[in-house]
């Protein structure tokens, strides 16, 4: 595996994504459409427009032979320079997570999106600026929940998921929106395969105030680690760099309140003790 870059735009594949976004139009189909149709993830899709991501051959092939484009997103890709055709980007992150042995996630101002409800994630997306038009609100939410797909995949995907007592108090969406959102982490609290711990607001030890980060190991065992923040996102697979996170993160898991404590939270906050 290549070393994980900080993602950026490729003159030449902002070229290509630009065409592929004209036929996707042309074909009266939303980003979430074509992606269904192909049989890829919709980010897949946005970030290869967003020149953002490689477009590789096979790929371009089945998209002009779906868009009848006469083999033009195919001859661009091939037409690539060799140092550009296949950038590692952060977007690679999400089908890592499809196939991951084991997550491990930390978030800091919202729930994270693998436990998001349907409303919750509108409501999250309905804060982006500039804001989405309703058409890729719908796409957006569409597809994030079918990211959480992964939980119902055998072999089990082995989580935990760390994150703040505040996001828990943050009404996003309103007072019920959030209600039924603590609803349903207290129902994924139970999850066999699903540790929830919280990080209590009053801890004067924290391990993870630099932000969010979600650590995974792969099928073939590597070990990877993602971590954005504003207009910024890195994937990484340098051994040192993943080995000082997961230190992180396991630092905060002692700090946390245990499984057991954060369930006695959630309940305390649904009135249900």
């Amino acid at each position: 595996m290549h070393p994980a870059k900080k993602p950026r735009k490729s003159t030449s594949w902002c070229v290509v994504g630009a065409q592929l976004a004209h036929f996707r139009k042309q074909a009266r189909l939303t980003q979430f459409q074509l992606a269904e149709e192909i049989g890829v993830h919709v980010d897949t899709i946005a970030s290869i427009e967003q020149g953002r991501r490689a477009l590789h051959i096979d790929l371009a092939t089945q998209l002009d032979e779906f868009l009848a484009t006469g083999g033009v997103l195919a001859i661009g890709a091939s037409h690539m320079p060799t140092r550009e055709r296949f950038p590692a980007f952060a977007q690679d992150f999400i089908e890592y997570e499809q196939e991951a042995l084991t997550l491990l996630w930390y978030e800091n101002q919202v729930v994270p999106g693998l436990l998001q409800t349907e409303a919750y994630s509108r409501a999250v997306f309905s804060c982006l600026y500039p804001p989405l038009d309703e058409e890729e609100l719908d796409d957006w939410v569409t597809a994030r929940l079918d990211r959480q797909k992964v939980f119902q995949r055998k072999p089990r995907v082995m989580a935990n998921f760390l994150l703040e007592e505040v996001v828990l108090h943050r009404p996003i969406g309103g007072r019920e929106v959030l209600r039924d959102q603590i609803r349903h982490l207290r129902k994924c609290a139970e999850l066999p395969f699903l540790g929830l711990q919280i990080m209590p607001t009053d801890r004067e030890l924290h391990a993870g105030l630099a932000g969010p980060m979600v650590l995974l190991e792969t099928p073939d065992h590597d070990q990877l680690a993602y971590v954005e923040g504003q207009l910024v996102s890195f994937l990484h697979d340098d051994p040192d760099k993943v080995s000082v996170l997961q230190q992180k993160y396991g630092m905060l898991r002692s700090q946390a309140l245990s499984p057991t404590e954060s369930m006695r939270l959630l309940d305390d906050l649904l009135g249900e003790t």
